[in-house]
């Protein structure tokens, strides 16, 4: 008779997920998921279950005891997609930044410092940034203040309007501006109007393109 880990392993094989990749799903330790697939855990928590049954999107009770239907049933509420793949970029510092295109390796082997996750699937090396200073609030419309983390993509082509990372001849690091071309002249341009627009001709190279940037919420404890 079917078992509860051989129902699991057929929906881990259907999406390709290996018992590390339903931990990180589900927020289980991989040990748990392997006692229940292997059936040494004889009774599993039903809040583990149903914590699996999430990631997997099927129903928690089908996937306990194999009754009913596996599709989850309708709730009022119904969780975000899950992406596909996860990719795992660098975040660099802004020095870090203006040379990136130059770098072979960015860092030495194992001495990597942070990795940012995403579901975008970088044309080239991609990097996180960190935003410095407020150039780029906007009083209105799109704005990126300081503190938000930035994805650049070196192998995207940057056009007109495009969110980029440059490097201005005579800077030692990088800026993050919105390129501006106008009658073939090229600026970077400051999305709060307090700062001045940068003229572009023949003396800064892009970096890269902004592709996501998302805010990442710190708690302080007092």
């Amino acid at each position: 008779m079917e078992s509860l880990g051989d129902r699991l392993r057929a929906e881990m094989n259907d999406k390709g997920w290996s018992e590390g990749e339903l931990a990180r799903r589900s927020g289980l330790k991989q040990p748990t998921i392997h006692r229940i697939l292997t059936g040494q855990s004889k009774e599993p928590r039903f809040g583990n279950i149903e914590k699996l049954a999430f990631a997997l999107g099927v129903d928690a009770n089908w996937l306990r005891t194999g009754k009913g239907g596996s599709t989850r049933g309708v709730a009022n509420v119904s969780p975000a997609r899950q992406a596909e793949r996860v990719y795992h970029y660098p975040v660099v510092s802004w020095i870090a930044a203006g040379s990136w295109s130059e770098a072979v390796a960015p860092y030495e082997p194992g001495g990597e410092q942070v990795f940012e996750g995403t579901d975008y699937a970088a044309k080239g090396s991609a990097f996180w940034l960190e935003v410095q200073g407020d150039s780029m609030t906007a009083p209105a419309g799109v704005s990126i203040p300081q503190g938000m983390m930035i994805l650049v993509d070196p192998e995207v082509e940057a056009v007109n309007g495009s969110l980029v990372v440059a490097q201005v001849d005579g800077g030692a690091e990088a800026t993050f501006k919105k390129l501006v071309i106008d009658g073939g002249a090229r600026y970077l341009k400051p999305l709060n109007p307090a700062y001045p627009v940068i003229s572009i001709n023949g003396n800064c190279e892009i970096v890269g393109v902004v592709v996501e940037a998302k805010m990442k919420l710190r708690l302080t404890t007092h």
